[in-house]
């Protein structure tokens, strides 16, 4: 699930079965299930020692896994993609996120 916030919260500054809110302040990101995240510079480190990091419209996990965007379309190494219409991404294996002012909710 912090890959899909990493890539909800970098489409925004540039695999969960439950839903899951965050919010953004500042370079600080909490979400409501304790995790939580600060952005320093283009790289997103989380509190369970993960990190991603955005090189243009690439994006590369500590995990191995990397994601490519182009336009509002972003493909993800594991094969799956998303789209973003407005302020909702919309991924292919069906989740969705929405961001609302400074906060992501996904389902």
């Amino acid at each position: 699930m912090r890959k899909v916030l990493a890539i909800a919260f970098s489409l925004w500054a540039t695999t969960a079965a439950q839903a899951e809110n965050c919010q953004r302040i500042g370079n600080q990101i909490q979400c409501d299930d304790g995790t939580s995240g600060q952005r320093i510079g283009n790289t997103t480190y989380w509190s369970d020692g993960s990190s991603s990091q955005q090189v243009g419209r690439f994006t590369y996990s500590s995990d191995g896994t990397s994601s490519q965007q182009i336009g509002n379309h972003t493909y993800f190494s594991d094969g799956t993609s998303s789209q973003t219409i407005g302020n909702t991404t919309y991924f292919s294996d069906g989740r969705s996120c929405r961001r609302i002012g400074n906060r992501v909710s996904c389902d």
